[in-house]
């Protein structure tokens, strides 16, 4: 069987070409502050893969998404190894767009430092007196340009994304723009209703979208994984501090305190960040992972 090699490796997903279609491979690397750890995280790529399959269908009615098949069979023999199992997703090739889409419902992190600052998150005013972790009258939009592997991301208004987006698509900026922001925020409204409903708060998460041959909006790449959002237990929620996460903030929080790391996880570490990664696939779809 001949060896595949990945078109495109991210900190975490490795893209291959599969011809008319896209594979997307979630590995259980885990990257903190835009750096890939020396640890891998097992079953990490599978909650990911799996939970970007659950809100794809349940927001079909809003948008279409890239998704083609997460079943290995229909995929080249390849794929059909035991390590790709549950982690991979064939996907529709899409012309992506240069914009990460990012809603915040809540105020936190560096929304909460800007905030403190100034009263404002990425040029937009807030009422005053917000504590952290509160939750905002409205979600708001926060786009951002997309950096390469080891670059950060640079936060823009709304103006600046119509911009941007016109250097690409010239004629197109303001429409695209403003699609961009419309379907963030409709997307993020139902998903974060719902699971609410299962004891978990979105308080931010960040969307991909690209266009298909007929120029259509479409989701790709990941959809509200913990890699992509700040899930916070509902139970316990209390603004006027930062909130327990079901995401990598044990590893952030580690990494933090332990300046001289090298990179490197204890393995409790990694067994508590694993476990809140299942524990929030399960609350939110009502079944256990299975891979």
């Amino acid at each position: 069987m001949q060896e595949l090699k990945p078109i495109k490796e991210g900190k975490v997903r490795e893209i291959y070409d599969n011809g008319d279609s896209l594979i997307m491979v979630a590995t259980d690397r885990i990257s903190c502050f835009d750096v890939i750890l020396h640890n891998e995280v097992t079953k990490k790529g599978a909650v990911l893969t799996q939970m970007s399959k659950f809100w794809f269908d349940m927001t079909e009615d809003i948008l279409p998404n890239h998704m083609i098949s997460v079943d290995t069979k229909d995929m080249p023999e390849y794929f059909q190894q035991e390590k790709f199992q549950g982690k991979s997703m064939m996907c529709r090739k899409l012309q992506m767009l240069p914009i990460e889409c990012i809603v915040r419902g809540y105020i936190t992190g560096s929304g909460w430092a800007s905030y403190k600052e100034n009263g404002t998150v990425c040029g937009i005013k807030l009422p005053e007196g917000l504590k952290e972790s509160d939750k905002l009258p409205e979600p708001i939009y926060t786009p951002s340009t997309k950096a390469e592997i080891g670059d950060h991301d640079e936060n823009i208004s709304y103006e600046q994304s119509i911009a941007h987006l016109e250097k690409y698509f010239p004629g197109k900026g303001e429409e695209y723009a403003k699609a961009l922001r419309d379907n963030t925020i409709a997307l993020y409204k139902k998903c974060a209703e719902y699971a609410l409903s299962k004891g978990i708060i979105i308080a931010d998460t960040k969307f991909e979208f690209g266009l298909d041959e007929n120029g259509n909006l479409v989701i790709g790449d990941e959809m509200l994984t913990p890699d992509s959002s700040r899930f916070w237990p509902a139970d316990g929620y209390e603004p006027g501090h930062g909130q327990p996460s079901f995401d990598k903030q044990f590893a952030r929080d580690w990494l933090k305190a332990n300046p001289d790391n090298n990179w490197t996880l204890p393995q409790e570490i990694v067994d508590k960040t694993i476990e809140k990664y299942l524990q929030a696939y399960e609350m939110l779809t009502g079944k256990k992972l299975e891979v």
